[in-house]
């Protein structure tokens, strides 16, 4: 007997990658094993020259298949070079380096993804040839006049669960057709694998619905909100104490690091962090309570516990989650050890 093992990986174009998968038939003694590495065409991915192509996937996590079922799984993979260090496109080994080197701090994300359906070269829920009413009623909304695409989230949503991902609320979004879906609150590195793994299932199930989904940042130019992934951080310091809170907000804001970190959050960050719609300027760094203008807010909960976590809503939609997660853990956590709060 068999089953099928979907492996999927990430490519190497830019500015933004994409996600690749194929299947490999494997024998049912390797149920419960190690799974094996394969290899691909790098060539046709970005990833390599014609003349010297192999790359090799590396297994880094399986969770069940929710499209294929039974014994069938997903692998999420790592990209090696043919001497079996981390090809340039991969951005997964450096986050594992500085996820074991705070690990004792607990850090844990929450990312909230959005995207965006399209039915051709049109938003879902746009009527050919114009523009549907004003933004204001589609947000959490309900109703064939304002609701596109619920069969398509609905089956997506399911997919993760059967996956076994962390996944923990879905909904609409501020335009038609633009949805979210939230993974975590878990570890860095799950938060990241998983992340990924639910960017493929979305994928996958709207393909069967002959619908596409975009993490573009900004899907539609104009009076419309643009597509985040706003991201949810603390550390075991940040959920016992307001403290440590200030000082991971403050740490995000010293020096160069708002552009270190801007201009890794995603492709087109100035096209839907401008000051408007609920984003703060690319180039300017702030913090505050329960404003949704800032870069990194604290839910107002949090001020009232005296603990708890912090968002930062600079990463678009189409971040790569292994970078964010890295920056926001490298950058915070070396600042809450240097202050003496771990």
């Amino acid at each position: 007997m068999t089953f099928k093992a979907e492996y999927i990986w990430i490519d190497g174009t830019e500015p933004t990658a994409k996600l690749r998968s194929k299947t490999k038939i494997l024998a049912d003694d390797a149920k419960g094993a190690e799974l094996p590495i394969w290899g691909f065409d790098g060539s046709s991915t970005n990833q390599a020259e014609g003349h010297s192509s192999d790359r090799v996937l590396k297994p880094v996590s399986s969770y069940p298949d929710p499209i294929r079922g039974g014994d069938d799984i997903l692998v999420m993979c790592e990209v090696l070079d043919i001497d079996m260090t981390p090809h340039s496109s991969n951005t997964r080994a450096a986050l594992v380096e500085v996820a074991t080197k705070f690990a004792a701090q607990e850090p844990i994300f929450g990312i909230e993804q959005e995207y965006t359906f399209f039915d051709g070269a049109r938003p879902l829920g746009f009527p050919e040839g114009g523009f549907p009413a004003p933004q204001g009623g589609y947000y959490c909304g309900v109703g064939a006049d304002e609701i596109f695409g619920r069969e398509i989230v609905e089956a997506h949503l399911e997919n993760c669960l059967k996956a076994g991902l962390a996944i923990s609320g879905i909904n609409a979004e501020v335009m038609p057709g633009q949805w979210e879906f939230q993974v975590g609150p878990v570890s860095p590195l799950e938060v990241s694998d998983q992340l990924w793994i639910a960017r493929w299932l979305l994928y996958r199930t709207a393909e069967d619905f002959g619908i596409s989904a975009t993490l573009d940042p900004k899907p539609v130019k104009g009076d419309w909100n643009g597509a985040g992934a706003h991201t949810n951080f603390s550390t075991k310091a940040m959920r016992e104490g307001y403290d440590a809170i200030i000082t991971a907000c403050e740490s995000l804001g010293e020096g160069s690091k708002p552009l270190d970190h801007v201009k890794h959050y995603g492709a087109g960050i100035d096209d839907r962090l401008t000051g408007l719609h609920e984003t703060a300027p690319w180039n300017e760094y702030s913090y505050g309570v329960s404003n949704r203008g800032a870069s990194v807010r604290i839910p107002w909960q949090v001020e009232q516990d005296g603990k708890g976590y912090i968002e930062d809503r600079r990463p678009n939609a189409n971040v790569d989650p292994y970078l964010v997660t890295r920056l926001i853990v490298d950058t915070c956590c070396s600042a809450l050890e240097k202050a003496g709060q771990v």
